[in-house]
């Protein structure tokens, strides 16, 4: 009788290996949303200077209580107010128009400074608000 000689198997089996890799990628991919969620519940600091925007690409328009519309202490009326913006805004594609209204001011004359703002081709158009203490 001829004796087989056995071999010793030399080699790494690498199913559980991968069944724990998978596994561990599943838990990655459920619990990432859940800690992006709870990291949006961050405490800033405050600050004066909310406005992230360089100040020359910003133009503010202040519309009071009557109705008047004023671009810092020039007075104007809806027509006038379309010739000044486009001799401010040059390269509209970079300026953003804040318009900064009353809150007895009716929302249509506030409607209007924004479609000329939008005619006129500004990039971002914004309202301006005052911060709670």
């Amino acid at each position: 009788m001829a004796r087989r000689q056995r071999s010793l198997m030399a080699e790494i089996n690498m199913v559980p290996f991968i069944d724990i890799t998978l596994i561990l990628l599943i838990i990655f991919m459920v619990m990432s949303p859940m800690l992006v969620q709870m990291q949006m519940n961050v405490d800033l600091p405050k600050s004066n200077a909310a406005n992230t925007t360089a100040e020359e690409d910003v133009i503010r328009i202040e519309i009071r209580r009557g109705g008047e519309i004023f671009i810092g202490k020039n007075s104007y009326t809806l027509k006038n107010l379309e010739r000044e913006l486009v001799l401010r805004m040059g390269n509209a594609n970079k300026k953003t128009i804040l318009v900064e209204a009353d809150k007895e001011v009716p929302i249509q004359t506030v409607v209007d400074v924004f479609d000329a703002a939008k005619k006129l081709g500004a990039a971002k158009l914004g309202i301006g608000v005052m911060a709670k203490n």
